[in-house]
């Protein structure tokens, strides 16, 4: 079975590394003219607008970002505004600035390049406000657009493998990729992307659910084949990355459909031409589920770290008291966030880091990890930190310890000029107080979960990246996603790291003042 060949994992991953994997072109051309079209529009089908109006949640974004909601908490269904809420500030357009050259309209969660590539649609059976059927969220409009009348749970139901945060969700949150939207860019790392952009919108989903007391789940195991036929999608140009489970109703359970007919509906063309990158689809389809008893063995793989004893020097984090945490809600704080363009070198706290730090790399629940009641913050990656500016820190190279809460100092010193090497040669992350890496052991990943535990490690890195930003921003800081030079990466952080994969990297310090 395809999944099972890792070699796929290992040649796409190695081959599109920075500065010379071999999947890359490097004469290839980006124009930002020729942007395709950032929207997905179904020109012909009725509009519903999103009920945005209701007054926001008064829970903070710190407490809501590391909330423990899950599968099993007590009923809870969104009604129609409640939805709404999570869809918007999940994905939808949270401001628009004018520039000379025009209108730029920008979204909840950060995307590289600015290039949107993921689509959301709903899957649901009749809910306050909303009837059953197969929607799409259109973010240019603020508006669903139905697909399907009906109710069609039961085939998402079906597609995992009767998951529990599925079998019990009154409504479902599918993430879709458009391949070209982002490949324009990035080539055959849009692939990567694809679930960068992705978590950072998912950290949005759990926290906006979380908030409004609706459980959410993160369900990346089910047969690829049927969601996609499900969505009507093109998967030559777009597929399935994930799903999420909104809400717990096991009395709404969704009754079996008989047939899913194929969609014929007409879509706006995003560009005039599409560049097809083979690499692209060669890994999707490696890393594709094509049969239930997949689906199954994915959910039942033992994915726990094992437990390294640490040989330097621990840190105990030092977070703020609840009573001093900033109160600001998600909504609030979503719409502050935006991807930071300049830092000003200047300290931020230890407590500030520990923070963020603490929200942030709080356990996921997702189908790739056990429950967070059997293994509380169970990860696939490890994480990483290298500090230029934290008042009451060393300034060094770190690694978090999970079990004891701390940093451990691997090597202290001063290592702006080598963050800013590691970045691409950026000022950026060299500006930055602190550069956060997430590293996973790629190997042992892929051995338990296939080439599917790629995908895995690069949403569960990401989602982690998109709670960074919400905890930031909640503290009035700044951060952003940056790429790297991965081999380098890990020869800084080595030996610690050796024998790891770089997933994703996130800076954060002070915004500089324009």
């Amino acid at each position: 079975m395809p999944n099972q060949d890792v070699e796929a994992a290992w040649h796409y991953h190695n081959g599109t590394k920075h500065p010379d994997g071999f999947l890359m072109d490097p004469s290839h051309s980006y124009d930002p003219m020729d942007n395709p079209l950032l929207f997905k529009i179904y020109p012909d089908l009725e509009l519903i607008p999103l009920s945005l109006d209701s007054l926001p949640p008064k829970m903070p974004a710190l407490d809501a970002i590391a909330a423990p909601v899950c599968y099993s908490s007590s009923p809870n269904t969104p009604d129609f505004p409640t939805l709404s809420k999570i869809l918007h500030f999940s994905a939808g357009i949270t401001k628009r600035i004018d520039y000379p050259w025009g209108e730029i309209p920008f979204r909840a969660a950060a995307c590289t390049g600015a290039l949107f590539h993921i689509e959301l649609y709903v899957v649901c059976g009749d809910l306050p406000g909303l009837e059953a059927g197969v929607y799409h969220f259109d973010t240019h409009a603020s508006v669903l657009k139905q697909l399907r009348k009906g109710d069609y749970r039961s085939v998402l139901v079906e597609a995992s493998g009767n998951h529990p945060a599925v079998a019990n969700a009154p409504a479902i949150v599918c993430y879709t990729d458009v391949f070209w939207r982002n490949a324009c860019k990035y080539q055959a790392r849009e692939y990567r992307h694809s679930f960068w952009d992705c978590g950072t919108i998912l950290a949005n989903t759990l926290a906006a659910s979380a908030a409004n007391e609706i459980s959410s789940h993160v369900v990346m195991g089910f047969f690829d084949a049927t969601v996609n036929n499900l969505l009507g999608l093109d998967t030559l140009k777009e597929v399935s990355l994930a799903l999420a489970p909104l809400g717990h109703a096991p009395d709404l359970t969704a009754k079996p459909v008989s047939g899913v007919e194929p969609l014929s509906l007409d879509v706006l063309p995003i560009s005039d031409i599409e560049t097809d990158f083979p690499p692209v689809r060669e890994m999707h389809e490696a890393s594709s589920l094509i049969s239930l008893d997949e689906v199954t063995s994915w959910h039942d793989a033992d994915t726990a770290n094992k437990k390294v004893s640490p040989v330097g020097r621990l840190v105990p984090l030092d977070p703020y008291p609840e009573t001093e945490l900033p109160q600001d809600n998600v909504e609030t704080v979503i719409k502050r966030r935006g991807s930071s363009r300049q830092f000003s070198q200047e300290s931020i706290s230890f407590r500030q880091l520990s923070t963020v730090l603490e929200r942030s790399l709080a356990g996921i629940p997702a189908d790739f990890l056990a429950s967070p009641e059997e293994t509380l913050g169970q990860t696939l990656n490890d994480v990483y930190v290298i500090t230029n500016a934290v008042e009451g820190l060393d300034s060094g190279l770190y690694a978090f310890n999970r079990e004891s809460n701390s940093l451990e100092l691997l090597e202290e010193g001063n290592f702006r000029r080598e963050a800013g090497f590691l970045g691409l040669n950026q000022a950026l992350p060299a500006d930055a107080s602190v550069n956060i890496y997430f590293m996973v052991d790629l190997d042992a990943a892929l051995k338990k979960l296939g080439n599917r535990g790629y995908r895995a490690a690069q949403m569960e890195a990401s989602i982690m990246a998109g709670r960074i930003y919400l905890a930031a921003y909640a503290h009035r800081l700044g951060a952003s996603g940056l790429t790297f030079y991965e081999d380098a990466v890990i020869q800084v952080f080595s030996p610690h790291a050796a024998g790891k994969s770089v997933m994703f990297l996130m800076a954060l310090g002070k915004r500089a003042k324009n």
